[in-house]
């Protein structure tokens, strides 16, 4: 039987309208480099995939003097208004060339502090699965919800403390069979979803398949929300390589 072959996608089309700035946040200045050209060189230190895949807005008009020449990136026009459809479109993209069981590993632009440690850790536990997972923590501060929005202007208020038990925060990358993540992202629920694991785990629900598994990702994989983040970012990348 052929082995398994990866394919990485990394969705770039966003306009980060949180982040502020005269340019998307993948593109912004990252300790003397755009963010979006250190997620890649973290993704490839690490991986040999068959294809990466950038995934543009199409009017994108950054790309091209921003990101040096990449020979082992391909680009791709075909951003959509959510993520969900931006993967998608390109899955159509790649399904000439996938098999059904090869692997999509999909990474934000925006998350370029990935520990090389949590890219290995999260090939190897997934080996052999027949869905995929996520790297992701458990959730280890206290959650407060809160009550529903007053009058405009006032100050929010605690509804109530949640409970944290089980729960953990999702990172990416997040890797799934070709075939599993084509068949979720089909799914008319999945327009709605925030992250690939999301689709898979309606898909699940149907019976489908088998939930997505967790494997256990860091804290220094932080994704760039805020152009406040960058400080932090550019601390993270000074820092030794995690071990484990």
């Amino acid at each position: 039987m052929t082995a398994a072959r990866l394919f990485v996608v990394v969705p770039a089309a966003g306009g980060g309208s949180r982040f502020g700035g005269a340019l998307p946040k993948q593109y912004a200045d990252l300790a003397g480099r755009p963010v979006l050209a250190r997620t890649l060189d973290r993704l490839r230190s690490v991986l040999q995939p068959a294809a990466t895949v950038v995934v543009l807005a199409p009017d994108d008009a950054h790309y091209a003097r921003l990101i040096e020449a990449r020979p082992d990136v391909e680009v791709q026009r075909c951003g959509g208004p959510t993520r969900a459809t931006t993967v998608a479109n390109a899955l159509a993209q790649l399904a000439p060339r996938c098999r059904a069981d090869d692997w999509i590993l999909v990474h934000d632009a925006a998350r370029p502090c990935v520990p090389r440690a949590a890219l290995r850790r999260l090939i190897a536990e997934l080996d052999g699965d027949a869905v995929g997972g996520l790297l992701a923590v458990p959730v280890a501060d206290t959650l407060k919800r809160a009550q529903p929005a007053g009058p405009e202007g006032a100050p929010p208020r605690v509804r109530s403390t949640e409970d944290r038990q089980g729960l953990w925060q999702a990172q990416t990358p997040q890797m799934f069979r070709c075939a599993v993540l084509r068949a979720a992202l089909a799914l008319p629920v999945a327009a709605a979803a925030t992250d690939e694991a999301a689709a898979v785990e309606a898909l699940a629900a149907t019976g489908a398949c088998a939930m997505p598994r967790l494997v256990v990702g860091s804290a220094r994989n932080i994704k760039l929300t805020y152009a406040a983040d960058l400080a932090l970012a550019a601390a993270v990348l000074s820092l030794p390589d995690e071990d484990t």
